[in-house]
């Protein structure tokens, strides 16, 4: 500080070992001069620009150089709660020479868009990453899992590898008519686009079936395209199988042509998604609602004549509620049934946590084993449990299986796992019955 007016050079006084203790964990840290002192200037050239300017150069790729380092996506990154990641990190490990196009770190973000809703400069993981997973598959450097279920939807037009002639083998216990349009090629009014998991999955295909017990309850006019349907592709794209989902899009929409309809309805909030921002890019408009959406402004005909009385939390989709702005519906619907306490857990709506299915994550648990300390659906599922809820309510065809399987393997078995068609079939006395435990 100065003294007589004049600056005077600090007296540096620096132990050749220090430590010092946290009062609040009491843990250890070494301070010592050797390795803590910050008199001299970083050397930038001990970094190259190559890294990044390989992502840079990628369309979709650009905003990964807009990162400066704030950290305000970490904490709010998923992944990083049960692993070492987040967009920052990504960016610095590309700095100092990872080569993300070889690296396991590229699989891991499942593109739920909470990083983006944070970042002061708009780096965009969600461009990124299949932008970069892109150029990895056409290298051949893609998870084994992942190249399996490429190869399934190719073949056989959904992610299941299940024969199409199948798909709509769900209809039969739906316990009313089903329409399929090859067999009834009329208009109507509602196109159902029931999507991999509510066709093939036994728990999904139950959800379908409440589904369609709800339409017809409510007096919709609609169909379902059987055999002839072909997975919209939203999630194979973000796994970074470009050409893929450009081939399914073509099928899809030559399928759609032949047939009218007002609008689609989907459970799927990744198709959802991509009938709504993605399939326009190209030419494709079509109007389309999550279910959630559709039941909502019908709800009010339903007969609810059947009281839940369980104590109910819900978990956002990702491509519902940040990709999309959806967070009304779900929950008009779940508060209209007779007997519901419904509690949100502490992470909803533009927070909720991710379950760990998107983006590929879906067709990656044997990968992310290796990677993270417990399952993104695991740690939601503890979050659930903590509300005291008896019922986890979900809208996405991922996540019934996802959190069934996690509340068993984390010790919560009480908490049964229901979408909210069959919650709202079980309120009007449709077929569905409530989820073990409860």
């Amino acid at each position: 500080m100065p003294v007589g007016g004049k600056k005077q050079a600090p007296v540096v006084v620096e132990l050749a070992e220090a430590t010092v203790i946290s009062p609040a964990s009491g843990r250890e840290w070494d301070v010592s001069g050797s390795w803590n002192r910050m008199f001299e200037s970083r050397v930038l050239t001990d970094y190259s620009y190559e890294g990044l300017g390989r992502i840079a150069a990628l369309s979709g790729g650009e905003s990964l150089e807009y990162c400066y380092g704030c950290g305000k996506c970490v904490p709010v990154c998923p992944v990083d709660l049960v692993s070492e990641y987040g967009p920052r990190k990504i960016h610095r490990k590309v700095q100092t020479g990872l080569d993300l196009f070889t690296s396991d770190e590229l699989w891991k973000c499942t593109t739920c868009a909470n990083c983006l809703r944070v970042c002061p400069k708009g780096v965009n993981m969600i461009e990124i990453m299949p932008a970069v997973r892109e150029k990895a598959i056409d290298s051949g450097s893609v998870p084994d899992e992942l190249s399996q279920v490429f190869e399934k939807t190719f073949r056989y037009g959904n992610a299941m590898g299940e024969n199409p002639r199948r798909r709509h083998a769900w209809t039969k216990g739906a316990g009313v008519e089903v329409p399929v349009l090859a067999s009834d090629p009329r208009e109507v009014d509602v196109l159902f686009y029931v999507e991999d998991y509510w066709s093939y999955h036994p728990r999904g295909q139950q959800a379908a079936q409440a589904f369609s017990r709800l339409l017809t309850l409510a007096g919709v006019d609609f169909a379902i395209l059987g055999a002839e349907e072909k997975t919209i592709g939203d999630s194979q794209r973000l796994a970074g199988e470009k050409g893929l989902f450009e081939a399914l899009m073509e099928d899809v929409v030559g399928t759609l042509s032949k047939y009218s309809f007002n609008r689609i309805v989907t459970p799927d909030p990744h198709g959802y998604n991509a009938l709504r921002k993605e399939y326009p890019k190209y030419g494709h408009e079509y109007p389309v609602l999550h279910y959630t959406q559709l039941l909502a402004d019908l709800v009010d005909k339903l007969p609810l004549v059947n009281s839940l009385d369980k104590k109910v939390t819900f978990h956002d989709p990702c491509y519902l509620g940040r990709h999309n702005g959806e967070y009304d519906a779900p929950r008009k619907l779940i508060e209209a049934i007779p007997g519901v306490e419904f509690v949100e857990m502490g992470r909803c709506k533009g927070n909720s946590y991710c379950c760990g299915g998107g983006g590929g994550g879906m067709w990656l648990d044997g990968f992310n084993s290796n990677h993270l300390s417990e399952r993104l659906s695991e740690r939601r599922v503890r979050e659930a449990a903590e509300t005291g809820a008896e019922i986890l309510a979900v809208c996405c065809p991922y996540e019934v299986s996802r959190f069934e399987d996690a509340a068993k393997s984390t010790g919560n078995s009480h908490l049964a796992v229901m979408d909210i068609a069959e919650m709202l079939d079980y309120a009007t006395g449709g077929l569905a019955t409530l989820g073990s435990g409860v």
